[in-house]
Protein backbone atom coordinates (compact mmCIF):
# COMPACT_ATOMS: atom_id res chain seq x y z
CA UNK A 1 0.00 0.00 0.00
CA UNK A 2 1.49 3.36 -1.05
CA UNK A 3 1.92 6.34 1.21
CA UNK A 4 -1.19 7.88 -0.37
CA UNK A 5 -3.25 4.81 0.59
CA UNK A 6 -3.59 3.65 4.18
CA UNK A 7 -6.18 2.32 6.61
CA UNK A 8 -7.53 4.50 9.39
CA UNK A 9 -9.39 3.14 12.41
CA UNK A 10 -11.89 4.80 14.74
CA UNK A 11 -12.44 3.47 18.25
CA UNK A 12 -15.92 3.90 19.77
CA UNK A 13 -16.22 3.20 23.50
CA UNK A 14 -18.36 3.89 26.56
CA UNK A 15 -15.90 5.39 29.06
CA UNK A 16 -16.78 5.45 32.75
CA UNK A 17 -15.10 6.82 35.87
CA UNK A 18 -12.95 3.66 36.11
CA UNK A 19 -9.66 4.76 34.58
CA UNK A 20 -8.08 1.30 34.48
CA UNK A 21 -11.12 -0.28 32.84
CA UNK A 22 -11.22 2.49 30.24
CA UNK A 23 -7.53 2.06 29.42
CA UNK A 24 -8.08 -1.68 28.95
CA UNK A 25 -11.15 -1.14 26.78
CA UNK A 26 -9.37 1.33 24.50
CA UNK A 27 -6.28 -0.90 24.31
CA UNK A 28 -8.34 -3.87 23.14
CA UNK A 29 -10.08 -1.75 20.52
CA UNK A 30 -6.80 -0.40 19.16
CA UNK A 31 -5.47 -3.97 18.93
CA UNK A 32 -8.53 -4.88 16.83
CA UNK A 33 -7.95 -1.92 14.51
CA UNK A 34 -4.28 -2.85 14.13
CA UNK A 35 -5.22 -6.45 13.28
CA UNK A 36 -7.45 -5.06 10.52
CA UNK A 37 -4.49 -3.25 9.02
CA UNK A 38 -5.02 0.24 10.41
CA UNK A 39 -1.85 2.30 10.62
CA UNK A 40 -3.57 5.40 12.03
CA UNK A 41 -6.04 4.86 14.89
CA UNK A 42 -8.04 7.55 16.68
CA UNK A 43 -9.91 7.32 19.98
CA UNK A 44 -12.77 9.54 21.23
CA UNK A 45 -12.78 12.63 23.39
CA UNK A 46 -12.60 11.71 27.10
CA UNK A 47 -11.42 8.21 26.18
CA UNK A 48 -10.14 7.46 29.67
CA UNK A 49 -12.58 9.15 32.05
CA UNK A 50 -16.11 10.47 31.61
CA UNK A 51 -18.61 11.51 34.27
CA UNK A 52 -21.57 13.89 34.23
CA UNK A 53 -20.05 15.83 37.13
CA UNK A 54 -17.68 18.64 36.21
CA UNK A 55 -16.07 18.28 39.60
CA UNK A 56 -15.35 14.60 38.99
CA UNK A 57 -13.81 15.47 35.64
CA UNK A 58 -11.57 18.10 37.23
CA UNK A 59 -10.56 15.71 39.99
CA UNK A 60 -9.44 13.19 37.35
CA UNK A 61 -6.87 15.59 35.90
CA UNK A 62 -3.21 14.56 35.92
CA UNK A 63 0.00 16.10 34.71
CA UNK A 64 0.82 14.75 31.26
CA UNK A 65 4.03 13.10 32.41
CA UNK A 66 2.12 11.38 35.24
CA UNK A 67 -0.97 10.27 33.29
CA UNK A 68 -1.46 6.51 33.76
CA UNK A 69 -2.66 5.99 30.17
CA UNK A 70 0.27 7.39 28.25
CA UNK A 71 2.99 4.77 28.84
CA UNK A 72 0.68 1.96 27.72
CA UNK A 73 -0.32 3.70 24.49
CA UNK A 74 3.22 4.74 23.68
CA UNK A 75 4.07 1.03 23.94
CA UNK A 76 1.10 0.00 21.78
CA UNK A 77 2.03 2.48 19.06
CA UNK A 78 5.61 1.22 19.03
CA UNK A 79 4.58 -2.45 19.14
CA UNK A 80 2.23 -2.22 16.15
CA UNK A 81 4.10 0.54 14.32
CA UNK A 82 0.94 2.62 14.18
CA UNK A 83 0.13 6.26 14.76
CA UNK A 84 -2.33 6.99 17.56
CA UNK A 85 -4.52 10.00 18.16
CA UNK A 86 -5.69 9.84 21.77
CA UNK A 87 -8.90 11.84 21.45
CA UNK A 88 -8.51 13.66 24.72
CA UNK A 89 -7.14 13.37 28.22
CA UNK A 90 -7.90 15.68 31.14
CA UNK A 91 -4.51 17.27 31.79
CA UNK A 92 -3.30 19.61 34.53
CA UNK A 93 -0.68 21.97 33.11
CA UNK A 94 2.45 23.23 34.83
CA UNK A 95 0.58 26.49 35.44
CA UNK A 96 -2.17 24.61 37.29
CA UNK A 97 -4.77 24.97 34.53
CA UNK A 98 -6.91 22.04 33.40
CA UNK A 99 -7.11 21.44 29.65
CA UNK A 100 -8.88 18.94 27.39
CA UNK A 101 -5.89 17.67 25.39
CA UNK A 102 -5.52 15.49 22.31
CA UNK A 103 -2.18 13.73 22.02
CA UNK A 104 -0.62 12.35 18.83
CA UNK A 105 1.82 9.44 19.14
CA UNK A 106 3.98 8.35 16.20
CA UNK A 107 4.73 4.77 15.17
CA UNK A 108 8.06 5.15 16.96
CA UNK A 109 6.23 5.77 20.23
CA UNK A 110 7.03 9.48 20.36
CA UNK A 111 4.55 12.18 21.36
CA UNK A 112 4.74 14.43 18.30
CA UNK A 113 1.83 16.83 18.86
CA UNK A 114 -0.60 18.14 21.44
CA UNK A 115 -3.82 20.04 20.88
CA UNK A 116 -5.80 21.71 23.66
CA UNK A 117 -9.49 22.05 22.79
CA UNK A 118 -10.20 25.66 21.85
CA UNK A 119 -13.99 25.95 21.99
CA UNK A 120 -15.73 25.21 25.29
CA UNK A 121 -19.15 23.55 25.23
CA UNK A 122 -21.31 25.95 27.23
CA UNK A 123 -24.88 25.11 26.28
CA UNK A 124 -28.33 24.16 27.46
CA UNK A 125 -29.51 20.85 26.03
CA UNK A 126 -33.02 19.98 24.91
CA UNK A 127 -34.74 19.08 28.16
CA UNK A 128 -33.01 21.83 30.12
CA UNK A 129 -29.71 20.29 31.29
CA UNK A 130 -26.87 22.82 31.24
CA UNK A 131 -23.23 22.00 30.52
CA UNK A 132 -20.47 24.54 31.19
CA UNK A 133 -17.07 23.26 30.08
CA UNK A 134 -15.59 26.71 30.67
CA UNK A 135 -16.14 26.17 34.39
CA UNK A 136 -13.74 23.21 34.33
CA UNK A 137 -11.25 23.78 31.52
CA UNK A 138 -8.96 26.46 30.18
CA UNK A 139 -9.44 26.78 26.42
CA UNK A 140 -6.54 26.24 24.06
CA UNK A 141 -5.29 29.04 21.84
CA UNK A 142 -3.43 27.25 19.02
CA UNK A 143 -4.60 25.35 15.96
CA UNK A 144 -2.48 22.24 15.37
CA UNK A 145 -1.42 20.61 12.11
CA UNK A 146 0.51 17.32 12.18
CA UNK A 147 2.74 15.91 9.43
CA UNK A 148 2.58 12.12 9.04
CA UNK A 149 4.02 9.65 6.51
CA UNK A 150 0.74 9.91 4.55
CA UNK A 151 -0.14 13.57 4.74
CA UNK A 152 -1.20 16.32 7.10
CA UNK A 153 -3.77 15.98 9.87
CA UNK A 154 -5.73 18.82 11.42
CA UNK A 155 -6.60 18.08 15.05
CA UNK A 156 -9.84 19.35 16.60
CA UNK A 157 -12.14 18.15 19.40
CA UNK A 158 -15.94 17.82 19.58
CA UNK A 159 -17.53 21.28 20.03
CA UNK A 160 -14.85 22.74 17.73
CA UNK A 161 -16.95 21.15 14.98
CA UNK A 162 -19.41 24.05 15.16
CA UNK A 163 -16.74 26.62 14.28
CA UNK A 164 -15.96 26.25 10.56
CA UNK A 165 -13.26 28.93 10.52
CA UNK A 166 -10.94 26.59 12.45
CA UNK A 167 -11.33 23.87 9.83
CA UNK A 168 -10.90 26.34 7.00
CA UNK A 169 -7.62 27.53 8.51
CA UNK A 170 -6.39 23.96 8.93
CA UNK A 171 -7.34 22.97 5.38
CA UNK A 172 -5.81 26.09 3.86
CA UNK A 173 -2.63 25.29 5.81
CA UNK A 174 -2.49 21.86 4.18
CA UNK A 175 -4.67 19.51 6.25
CA UNK A 176 -5.98 16.64 4.12
CA UNK A 177 -7.60 14.79 7.03
CA UNK A 178 -9.56 16.53 9.79
CA UNK A 179 -9.77 14.68 13.11
CA UNK A 180 -12.82 15.28 15.32
CA UNK A 181 -12.66 13.02 18.41
CA UNK A 182 -15.90 13.66 20.24
CA UNK A 183 -18.28 12.96 23.09
CA UNK A 184 -21.36 14.48 21.46
CA UNK A 185 -24.42 14.37 23.67
CA UNK A 186 -27.22 12.09 22.55
CA UNK A 187 -29.60 15.06 22.33
CA UNK A 188 -27.42 17.21 20.07
CA UNK A 189 -25.90 14.32 18.17
CA UNK A 190 -29.21 13.07 16.82
CA UNK A 191 -29.91 16.55 15.47
CA UNK A 192 -26.55 17.81 14.22
CA UNK A 193 -23.70 15.27 14.22
CA UNK A 194 -23.90 13.81 10.72
CA UNK A 195 -24.74 17.12 9.08
CA UNK A 196 -21.87 19.02 10.70
CA UNK A 197 -19.26 16.36 9.90
CA UNK A 198 -20.31 16.16 6.27
CA UNK A 199 -20.37 19.94 5.97
CA UNK A 200 -16.79 20.23 7.26
CA UNK A 201 -15.67 17.55 4.79
CA UNK A 202 -17.39 19.15 1.79
CA UNK A 203 -16.39 22.73 2.62
CA UNK A 204 -12.74 21.83 2.99
CA UNK A 205 -12.47 19.03 0.41
CA UNK A 206 -10.96 16.80 3.09
CA UNK A 207 -11.53 13.48 4.81
CA UNK A 208 -13.10 13.78 8.26
CA UNK A 209 -12.34 11.13 10.88
CA UNK A 210 -14.61 11.31 13.92
CA UNK A 211 -14.31 8.70 16.70
CA UNK A 212 -17.00 9.13 19.34
CA UNK A 213 -18.11 7.93 22.75
CA UNK A 214 -21.45 6.19 23.10
CA UNK A 215 -23.96 5.05 25.69
CA UNK A 216 -24.70 6.08 29.26
CA UNK A 217 -21.89 7.26 31.52
CA UNK A 218 -21.71 7.75 35.31
CA UNK A 219 -24.05 10.46 36.52
CA UNK A 220 -26.52 9.71 33.73
CA UNK A 221 -24.66 11.53 30.95
CA UNK A 222 -25.55 10.09 27.52
CA UNK A 223 -23.46 10.34 24.37
CA UNK A 224 -24.45 9.66 20.80
CA UNK A 225 -21.86 7.35 19.25
CA UNK A 226 -22.11 7.04 15.46
CA UNK A 227 -18.39 7.37 14.79
CA UNK A 228 -17.88 8.35 11.16
CA UNK A 229 -15.27 8.50 8.44
CA UNK A 230 -16.40 10.87 5.69
CA UNK A 231 -14.82 11.54 2.28
CA UNK A 232 -14.34 15.00 0.69
CA UNK A 233 -17.74 14.80 -1.03
CA UNK A 234 -19.54 14.07 2.23
CA UNK A 235 -20.01 10.34 1.66
CA UNK A 236 -19.83 8.03 4.66
CA UNK A 237 -17.07 5.50 4.01
CA UNK A 238 -17.38 3.87 7.45
CA UNK A 239 -19.93 4.32 10.20
CA UNK A 240 -20.66 2.93 13.66
CA UNK A 241 -23.98 2.73 15.47
CA UNK A 242 -24.77 3.44 19.11
CA UNK A 243 -22.75 0.60 20.70
CA UNK A 244 -19.00 0.20 21.27
CA UNK A 245 -17.30 -0.65 17.99
CA UNK A 246 -14.20 -0.31 15.85
CA UNK A 247 -14.60 0.99 12.31
CA UNK A 248 -11.90 1.10 9.63
CA UNK A 249 -11.64 2.49 6.13
CA UNK A 250 -8.99 2.77 3.45
CA UNK A 251 -8.04 6.38 2.84
CA UNK A 252 -6.72 7.47 -0.57
CA UNK A 253 -5.32 10.99 -0.32
CA UNK A 254 -5.34 11.26 -4.12
CA UNK A 255 -9.09 11.68 -3.64
CA UNK A 256 -8.40 14.92 -1.76
CA UNK A 257 -6.10 16.19 -4.51
CA UNK A 258 -8.67 15.43 -7.20
CA UNK A 259 -11.53 16.98 -5.22
CA UNK A 260 -9.55 20.17 -4.59
CA UNK A 261 -8.47 20.41 -8.24
CA UNK A 262 -12.01 19.99 -9.55
CA UNK A 263 -13.53 22.43 -7.08
CA UNK A 264 -10.72 24.63 -5.73
CA UNK A 265 -12.90 26.48 -3.24
CA UNK A 266 -10.06 26.66 -0.71
CA UNK A 267 -8.38 29.19 -3.00
CA UNK A 268 -11.52 31.17 -3.83
CA UNK A 269 -12.08 32.98 -0.53
CA UNK A 270 -12.55 36.71 -0.99
CA UNK A 271 -12.34 39.48 1.56
CA UNK A 272 -15.49 41.48 2.21
CA UNK A 273 -16.48 44.37 4.39
CA UNK A 274 -18.85 44.04 7.31
CA UNK A 275 -18.75 47.57 8.70
CA UNK A 276 -21.87 48.48 6.72
CA UNK A 277 -23.44 45.05 6.55
CA UNK A 278 -26.91 46.59 7.07
CA UNK A 279 -27.06 49.04 4.19
CA UNK A 280 -30.63 50.06 4.77
CA UNK A 281 -33.59 49.47 7.04
CA UNK A 282 -36.63 47.83 5.55
CA UNK A 283 -39.97 48.43 7.17
CA UNK A 284 -42.68 45.89 6.61
CA UNK A 285 -45.98 47.49 5.81
CA UNK A 286 -49.23 45.62 6.28
CA UNK A 287 -51.87 46.59 3.80
CA UNK A 288 -55.44 46.95 4.98
CA UNK A 289 -57.61 44.44 3.21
Amino acid sequence: MSNEHFIVGCVQTTPTDDLRANIDQVSRSIEIAAQRGATLVATPEYSFFLHASGRSMRDSAAREEDHPALPQFVSIARKHRIWLILGSLVIRTDEGNIVNRSIVISAQGEIVARYDKIHMFDATLPGGRTIRESSSYTPGTRAVLVSTPWGRLGITVCYDLRFPALYRALAQSGAQILLVPSAFTRATGSLHWHTLLKARAIENRAFVVAPATCGTHPGGHETYGHSLIVDPDGREVAAAGEAPDVICAEIDLDVVSVARARMPSLTHDRAFETSHIFANSIETKHEQI
